[in-house]
């Protein structure tokens, strides 16, 4: 049999509840010559027994099952396992538009990846986001963007996946997000081809972020520490090491301000990051922002949280009144 233009790698974890409208959008594509690599990293749902039931019913679609080991070591195993032409991802509380594919396909050519925009669906309804590199023929600016405006996932992005073995790229199972953004990034270390489809087919569902500060704890601390070293190291010997760490120091001391408010003390979280803080200089961001991390590295964190989180439930507030 002939291998697939197309593999798309699904990883799925406790997903019993979005997993079968993820793979009705994904079976109903216009583009038939593709396979599905279903990963269950382990679920402890009925998760598995879905895509066990959806292979059975369309050999395009392979169901694996796995001990669990993380988001990264899935999205590897589905790498390892596809032997289409170009991959994609599709996370399973996900879907995409039935044009997807034979768009990022007909847009390819001699590309090693397709970039496209995508939506956001939220309980404030869709928002198309805008996903142009500044420019596609330089792979540095490309970087430099996914630190911007560009979305590191690799589920908006047609990859051919010759290229994750021709420059031993793998997936980082010591941290369980931006894992796709590390993988991104090592392609486009090195000299593969990009381009750009301005149109959107992916419905990224956003959750409500509220819950997060209530799961902040060590482990996602020392995950973001990590992915600070991860980064830093990936560039380590490019004109981008100095970049990265300040963008990743922001992201980790962004990460700890939001969600971190149940976990920190305003002592603890001037101990934590104070020495970060002068990397934030290499850092464009808006100047409120800069203040409010300014203030809770010199020990305001809990005063500071609490006023923010006073204002921001006021503009939930008269959202929710302007809706009626």
């Amino acid at each position: 049999m002939a291998s697939p233009q197309i593999s798309i790698i699904v990883a799925v974890y406790n997903a019993e509840n979005t997993i079968l409208k993820c793979l009705d959008s994904i079976s109903q594509q216009t583009f038939e010559d593709f396979e599905v690599i279903m990963v269950d990293d382990g679920s402890l749902d009925h998760s598995g027994e879905k895509i066990d039931e959806y292979a059975s019913r369309d050999s395009r679609f392979k169901a694996f099952h796995k001990s669990n080991g993380g988001v990264s070591s899935a999205r590897q195993f589905g790498i390892d396992h596809a032997s289409g032409e170009y991959t994609i991802h599709v996370d399973p509380d996900d879907w995409i538009d039935p044009d997807m594919l034979a768009s990022l396909y007909a847009q390819a050519g001699k590309a090693d990846m397709v970039i496209c925009d995508f939506y956001i669906n939220s309980y404030k309804g869709q928002e198309y986001v805008e996903q142009q590199p500044q420019n596609v023929e330089d792979n540095m600016a490309v970087i430099k963007d996914l630190f911007g405006h560009l979305h590191g996932s690799t589920c908006n992005k047609l990859i051919r996946l010759s290229c994750y073995s021709q420059f031993n790229v793998r997936f980082p199972e010591q941290i369980s997000f931006c894992e796709d953004q590390y993988v991104v990034i090592s392609l486009l270390l090195n000299p593969i081809r990009v381009t750009y489809l301005p149109k959107a087919f992916y419905h990224y569902v956003r959750g409500n972020e509220e819950s997060l500060s209530k799961s902040y704890s060590s482990k996602m601390l020392e995950q973001d520490k990590c992915a600070l070293t991860l980064f830093t190291s990936l560039v380590a010997h490019t004109p981008m090491r100095d970049f990265v760490e300040a963008h990743k120091a922001y992201f980790m001391m962004e990460h700890a301000f939001w969600w971190g408010a149940n976990y920190f003390s305003s002592k603890a979280f001037k101990t934590e990051f104070y020495s970060y803080y002068p990397l934030l200089k290499r850092v464009i961001m808006p100047k409120t922002e800069r203040i409010l991390l300014n203030l809770s590295c010199r020990g305001f964190y809990s005063v500071t949280r609490k006023v923010i989180g006073m204002l921001m439930a006021v503009k939930h507030h008269i959202y929710n009144l302007t809706k009626k």
